[in-house]
């Protein structure tokens, strides 16, 4: 909680709530620093967890880091796709096999009405708890699936911060999402052998609404800044993108809101392309269903932070973020509730470690 921001009668009103007391002739500075105190007292010691990725469930444990503490949020969350939700099980979904919809559709993608729904109402949760500890003038980075980017982005927006813009990640290599109805016209048994044929020619080269997957985009919010930016940076490190030469895309363009990764044709990679990695990031034991390039989340948080700085992945997945800081020469703090991907991540850090202290 940012209590710069509050009147000093909400300040002793919080005082009594914690119940603090000898409150009388107490200036705002003062109540602000018997808050904070026992705020201290409350919460978790960050260096615990720096440079740790935990085994839990991340709304809990993020109630416990202090205020104003973290520099950078940078996560792929669930997506509410087909039970790709805050509780989801890998094994549920591995033994599933494909989409519990349609049969050869990939994992994840079953359409469900209620997705934006449950994905706003689960995003706010978890968008109110980093607004907290995010510092002022933090960035938020938050991917998302196309269709579910506006319930995201204003789960991010309604827990009190500033949109900033919206990045895309464009890639080549994806899978056709769109399917025909043959498969449903077959199993139609209100449908005579000669309706069927019939219905299928019509419905030739008509598929469902589903583009071919190109673009996966990233919502840019920023924690409000204080005072000016300048006051911000010089106070928390914070507010200001850093636009030198390691941030440059292609020939040593000024970076863009469109990011790749992989290359496409001359014209898109001299402005858009991020450096490619020098060897195979995904290990053979990385299961995790969808791994982001590591050269990817470097670029982001090269942006928006300076070295040493702490970011935070409430949803650390495969360990990416870690590693991405790691060869930043950044902090990182990784939360997951999924065991198996825990081992992948320390695994993933410990081969990185390594790989450093050999080269």
């Amino acid at each position: 909680m940012d209590y710069t921001l509050k009147k000093k009668s909400d300040l002793i009103k919080l005082c009594k709530e914690h119940n603090i007391n000898n409150l009388e002739n107490k200036s705002k500075n003062e109540l602000i620093e018997l808050l904070e105190k026992n705020n201290s007292e409350e919460y978790l010691d960050l260096n615990d967890i720096i440079n740790k990725v935990i085994h839990t469930e991340c709304i809990e444990i993020i109630k416990k880091i202090p205020s104003n503490s973290i520099d950078m949020i940078c996560t792929d969350p669930p997506y509410f796709l087909d039970g790709l939700g805050n509780n989801w099980n890998k094994d549920n979904i591995d033994n599933k096999g494909s989409s519990s919809l349609v049969g050869n559709l990939p994992k994840g993608m079953k359409f469900d009405r209620n997705q934006s729904k449950k994905f706003y109402d689960f995003y706010s949760k978890v968008s109110h708890e980093i607004y907290r500890i995010i510092k002022p003038g933090g960035a938020f980075i938050s991917f998302s699936s196309p269709r579910l980017y506006h319930s995201m982005t204003m789960a991010i927006e309604d827990a009190g911060f500033e949109i900033r813009d919206m990045l895309g990640w464009i890639y080549t290599q994806s899978q056709v999402k769109a399917f025909s109805q043959n498969h449903i016209i077959d199993n139609d048994k209100l449908l005579t052998s000669d309706e069927k044929i019939k219905l299928k020619q019509q419905c030739n080269n008509w598929k469902t609404p589903q583009l071919k997957p190109a673009i996966e985009p990233m919502c840019l919010a920023v924690k409000p800044i204080q005072k000016r930016y300048i006051d911000n940076f010089q106070k928390y490190g914070t507010g200001l993108m850093n636009t030198s030469d390691e941030t440059k895309t292609g020939d040593g363009y000024f970076p863009s809101n469109i990011i790749t990764t992989e290359e496409i044709d001359d014209t898109l990679d001299k402005v858009f392309l991020v450096s490619k990695p020098s060897k195979i990031e995904k290990k053979v034991y990385n299961t995790h269903l969808s791994v982001k390039p590591v050269n990817l989340i470097s670029h982001l948080i090269k942006l928006f932070t300076k070295e040493n700085a702490i970011i935070l992945d409430p949803f650390i997945g495969s360990g990416t973020t870690a590693i991405a800081c790691i060869n930043s020469n950044r902090r990182y703090i990784g939360f997951d509730i999924n065991k198996e991907y825990i081992d992948i991540s320390e695994n993933r850090i410990k081969d990185t470690i390594e790989s450093q202290i050999s080269s």
